[in-house]
């Protein structure tokens, strides 16, 4: 039986709403619905009332297994952790989550969320990284799993692939590009934007991905380490930015226009983490993360 189904359906019965259950998962409304008749499905037979949500007798049983099955998989999580301790200097530390910019999209909130409830009692810190550090927050043990993009290149950093998604580039809605914002540019038309400088540390495969290679030529005078710095370029017309399609609806800035680059190849965002680390619990959150990716990734990408 899918966990995931469980945990929805489980979600449901305790908040009585689905709004309300799919915004505890970090999960959409149709997702949680979709887990619930694949349940009922699965049974046959249903297991829910829809107006007002409430459980059926048979949805009261499987309500209460799926409490034991659930802590039955957080108990098999702690065995395994047991079994294959963590190094000394990473015991009783909380997990460190490096986000860059919006990170994953929606997987991002999905993943840390997971994680939380298969391991309450392991503390999640929350740290946002800048374009410079791509590859040197894991490299200097300042995260332990990082929402990056593109995938790093060094041999230090092992990186799943999470989401793949179309390559867009934001201008100021006073640029002669934005009209393209419905129907797309291509390569040949964004070479002459006015893109944001970073700093030389920056590594070289962030630069290739920001520059889609080298066919963006011009550089801006202003200098950015985050997304907010390259949308207060962009809006107040001093420079350009580029980035994954889910970039438009974390950053949708007055005055910032997103347009679709029809001809640059796909991109994705990726999960890194050390190759050499042996803490069980990146592993389980690594786990976690690639098990939502298989769900959420292919709707992100869309």
């Amino acid at each position: 039986m899918d966990l995931r189904l469980l945990s929805s359906f489980l979600a449901v019965v305790e908040e009585g709403h689905f709004g309300r259950a799919a915004a505890r998962l970090f999960l959409s409304p149709p997702a949680v619905t979709q887990h619930v008749r694949r349940l009922e499905t699965d049974l046959g037979t249903r297991l829910l009332h829809r107006n007002p949500v409430s459980p059926t007798p048979a949805g009261e049983r499987l309500a209460r297994h799926a409490r034991t099955l659930l802590a039955a998989a957080d108990a098999a999580l702690d065995d395994v952790a047991e079994a294959d301790p963590a190094p000394a200097s990473a015991a009783g530390r909380p997990l460190r989550v490096g986000i860059m910019g919006h990170g994953s999209a929606e997987l991002t909130p999905a993943s840390v969320n997971a994680f939380r409830r298969a391991r309450p009692h392991v503390a999640v810190e929350l740290r946002q990284l800048d374009f410079t550090e791509h590859v040197s927050a894991l490299v200097e043990d300042r995260v332990d799993v990082a929402f990056v993009r593109p995938s790093p290149d060094d041999d230090r950093i092992t990186a799943d692939v999470l989401t793949t998604e179309q390559r867009i580039v934001v201008v100021p809605e006073s640029s002669a590009l934005a009209d393209a914002r419905g129907t797309g540019a291509r390569l040949a038309d964004i070479a002459d934007l006015p893109f944001f400088r970073v700093p030389g540390r920056t590594p070289r495969s962030f630069t290739e991905y920001l520059y889609f290679g080298s066919a963006a030529r011009r550089r801006s005078t202003d200098f950015a380490l985050t997304p907010q710095e390259v949308l207060t370029g962009v809006v107040t017309g001093r420079a350009a930015g580029s980035g994954l399609k889910s970039f438009a609806r974390y950053y949708a800035w007055p005055g910032a226009v997103f347009v679709p680059v029809l001809d640059a190849p796909h991109d994705s965002s990726y999960l890194a983490v050390r190759t050499a680390d042996r803490n069980p619990e990146v592993r389980i959150f690594r786990a976690l993360t690639l098990a939502l990716a298989k769900e959420l990734g292919p709707r992100i990408s869309e």
